[in-house]
This record gives C-alpha cells, sequence and structure tokens, in this order.
C-alpha cells in the first residue's frame, strides 16, 4: 500500500461554522435533514450524509459557469467519493482504502471524518462555492457530538482529502485541450456538425491519467468501428437515418419519450439512481461510502477511455453520414435534409457516451445490490416523468439504445459502449484499491 510522509497543516475545529449555520440549517430536528429539501430520518451510522453531499455536487455541476469546461464532471465525483471513502475506512478498517490510509485513534467518528472530507474536497474543485459548502458541512456536523472523537474524525477527513487533491493535481486534467484539427472529409472521418459545427469537447481528456485502470491496457481496445462497405454499417446507419430522425413516423411516441428523458448528463443520472437506492435501503456510511466510491471511480476512467477511444478512430456521427451517403455500399441511400431528434453532441462517434457510462454503471450497481433490483428512474429533462425497471442492466439498455432514437448513435456505437464500460467496471470492482502494490 502506498504510504506518505508529507506533514499536513493541523485542522481547524468546526465550532465557528456550527454557530454559523443558517437558520433554517438550524431549526432543523436533530432526527432529522433537510439539506437537499427532503426530510428523512436520520439514524447513527447513517450514509445519508454522503448522500447529501453527493446530492451537492450534483447541484453544483447544474449551476451556470461552475464547472471548468474543459473539465469532465466525472473527475470531480471521483476525487468527492474516493476522499470519502479513504476517510471512512481509515477509521473503521471495514476495508482497503482506495489510496490512502491515514493514522487515526480507535474511537475517532468515521462520519464527521466522511463530512470534512467531502467538504474539503469540494471547497478544492469549487472555490467559489466555499461559502455554500461551509454552512452545509456545520450543519451536517451539528448533528454529532462536539466531542474528541468527533474532532479527531474531523482530522482524519481533512487529511484525506488534502492528500487526495494533491494526488490529482497533476493528472493533466488542467491542461488546456490543444487546438483540434480535422481529418479530411473522407467517408468515415469525423466532421464537425450542424446546425452550429460547435468545435469538438473533450479532446484531450483520454490523455487525462486514470484513477484505477491503465490507459495502455489491451483489455479496453475496442475493435474499429464497421467498415463501410459492410452489410454490419447499412444496417446500423439504416437504423438511426428510419428512428432518429426528428420527423420520423416510424418512430414510437414511446421512443421518443426516451429519447428525450435520457439527454441530460448521463453521469448525474445514475449517480441519482445510486443516491436513491441508498437512501431506500437506508444503507449505512461503510456501505455508501463504498458503492459511491466505485461507481464513480468506475464511470471516471470509463469517461477516460471512451474519449479515448473516440479521439482514436474519429468516426463520423449518422448525421454527416446520412447526409452524405455511404460511397460503395448500394445498402445505403443519402438523405441531404437528414436531420437527428436531438441536435449532435459535439465529438466523434465511436463509442457511444451513454452506453459506455450506463453499462458501467449498471454492472458496479448490480454488484452491490443485484440483478433483479426493481427501480425507478426520473429525468431532468422531463418534469414529472418516470421510468420502471427490472434491473440497473434493463435501464442502461434503455439509456444506450435512447441515442439511437435521438439520431445521436448507431447500433455499433451502442454496441462498442456496452464492451468498454462494461470492461472498466468488473475492472474496477477487482482493483479498486489502487494503493495496493
Amino acid at each position: 500500500m502506498k504510504k506518505t510522509t508529507r506533514r499536513l497543516a493541523a485542522f481547524m475545529g468546526v465550532a465557528a461554522l456550527v454557530t454559523g449555520a443558517t437558520a433554517t440549517w438550524a431549526a432543523a430536528s436533530p432526527t432529522t435533514t433537510t439539506a437537499n429539501g427532503t426530510r428523512v430520518a436520520l439514524s447513527p451510522g447513517s450514509g445519508r450524509s454522503i448522500v447529501d453531499w453527493n446530492q451537492e455536487l450534483a447541484t453544483i455541476l447544474k449551476t451556470p459557469g461552475a464547472q471548468p469546461a474543459t473539465v469532465h464532471p466525472t473527475r470531480s465525483y471521483a476525487i468527492l467519493h474516493a476522499a470519502v471513502y479513504d476517510a471512512v475506512v481509515s477509521i473503521t478498517h471495514a476495508d482497503t482504502p482506495y489510496l490512502f490510509q491515514v493514522t487515526a485513534n480507535r474511537d475517532a467518528r468515521p462520519d464527521a471524518a466522511a463530512n470534512q472530507a467531502a467538504h474539503d474536497t469540494l471547497v478544492g474543485l469549487y472555490p467559489s462555492m466555499r461559502t455554500t459548502l461551509d454552512r452545509m458541512l456545520a450543519w451536517e456536523l451539528a448533528f454529532l457530538p462536539s466531542d474528541r472523537p468527533t474532532q479527531d474524525g474531523i482530522g482524519v477527513g481533512h487529511r484525506v482529502a488534502t492528500l487526495m487533491l494533491a494526488a490529482r493535481a497533476g493528472d493533466g486534467s488542467a491542461a488546456t485541450p490543444p487546438p483540434f484539427v480535422l481529418p479530411d472529409p473522407a467517408p468515415g472521418n469525423y466532421q464537425t456538425t450542424p446546425p452550429n459545427h460547435p468545435t469538438p469537447v473533450f479532446t484531450n481528456w483520454g490523455t487525462v491519467a486514470p484513477f484505477v485502470v491503465s490507459i495502455n491496457d489491451p483489455q479496453f481496445r475496442l475493435p474499429p468501428p464497421p467498415a463501410l462497405k459492410s452489410a454490419d454499417w447499412a444496417a446500423a446507419i439504416n437504423e438511426v437515418q428510419s428512428l432518429g430522425q426528428d420527423t420520423s413516423t416510424n418512430r414510437t411516441p414511446d421512443a421518443t419519450t426516451m429519447a428525450k428523458f435520457w439527454a441530460p448528463p448521463i453521469w448525474n443520472t445514475w449517480n441519482a439512481i445510486a443516491d436513491g437506492q441508498l437512501t431506500a435501503r437506508r444503507s449505512n456510511l461503510e456501505s455508501t461510502a463504498k458503492v459511491l466510491e466505485s461507481l464513480n471511480l468506475t464511470l471516471a476512467d470509463t469517461t477516460i477511455l471512451l474519449y479515448d477511444a473516440k479521439y482514436n478512430f474519429l468516426f463520423w456521427r449518422p448525421v454527416t453520414a446520412i447526409r452524405s451517403g455511404t460511397p460503395g455500399n448500394g445498402a445505403v441511400t443519402a438523405n441531404p435534409t437528414w436531420s437527428p431528434l436531438a441536435v449532435t453532441a459535439a465529438d466523434p462517434s465511436y463509442p457511444g457516451a451513454h452506453s459506455s457510462i450506463s453499462e458501467a454503471a449498471a454492472t458496479v450497481l448490480t454488484s452491490f445490490f443485484g440483478q433483479h433490483t426493481e427501480l425507478t428512474v426520473s429525468s431532468d429533462a422531463l418534469t414529472g416523468v418516470t421510468r420502471q425497471f427490472p434491473s440497473f442492466q434493463a435501464a442502461a439498455t434503455e439509456a444506450g439504445l435512447s441515442r439511437i432514437f435521438a439520431g445521436q448513435h448507431t447500433r455499433a456505437d451502442h454496441q462498442a459502449g456496452l464492451t468498454l464500460g462494461g470492461s472498466v467496471a468488473r475492472f474496477v470492482l477487482a482493483n479498486s484499491a489502487a494503493g495496493d502494490s
């Protein structure tokens, strides 16, 4: 296991923060929580506070301008939950730490450590949000006794957060992406997409250091997209041409709803799914920390690898392929006026991000909660609309296929995403104790 001898500054107490909690939070019953507007019972050892911090990060990510445009949000989720998890297990010794095991007094409170680690990582990542995060920390800690075990737990959380932020400071995420040079406009090559032809995003994200996997590991290398003259390509592009057009009469009303339902940032959706499961099951602190750490390390590494693949293959989007046609493939007919149901995302097509991330998330959550977990999912895109599934896998499959109905991806993109996301998830589940050697 990696060890560190870095001396850290002494942590600050929280008395001043608790005193400065807002009136709304201070008025909360000591048996309830209202940090995100919902009252739920607290119990000793509950993982609810970790869910609160996860939801706070989701709120930050929805705040215009809060997230740097060139830094993918999955990195923040991973850093947050890696720190929380290592802070908890540094005290409980219930599992192997991801990266850091810091010295902790035997009676230090792991819930205090989790809260402080969450606060400190988010302040490090989003310093402009400090006031809100300080108030949330004060409110969370107000439910704990003001004694030495709580203070010891706070110290553990502070030390782990400092170490985790330092460990990721040089991961390449802060680099300015170099100007993107389009390949020549030959069939199959990515071109910017109508209507606005945006500059491609996250062009250098495949160079960011992964959290668990190795970027050069051959087990994560995808085969190339189908050959343009093949029957597989004809079937794939004809399917999205038929079902993904904005004015399609072949797409069912439910498929149209599906396309819109899954459109928001998919990493937020899967974290919300996990939050819902953990809350409903009243998961304890250790279990909650482990589930969210495993989920978000997986999503972060899947995202790095999918962008590495996207900019390696530089494969054209359906709107480009359909409008121009596929020379040499008589089974494909060009439609120069074709437009997708949703505006095309600003990156190459292969593999599909929704499919990759959803398969990764479903694999992780299935490993913790089982293959036959019924779930109800909501969407930021369609207020009041929910969809029900008999399993995480069923939800992941629908999320990936929704991008065909939205005109964003072909089935080849979807299948490649399933392969990538599943392989990353299985690796992370087996090897997430990255500090081990």
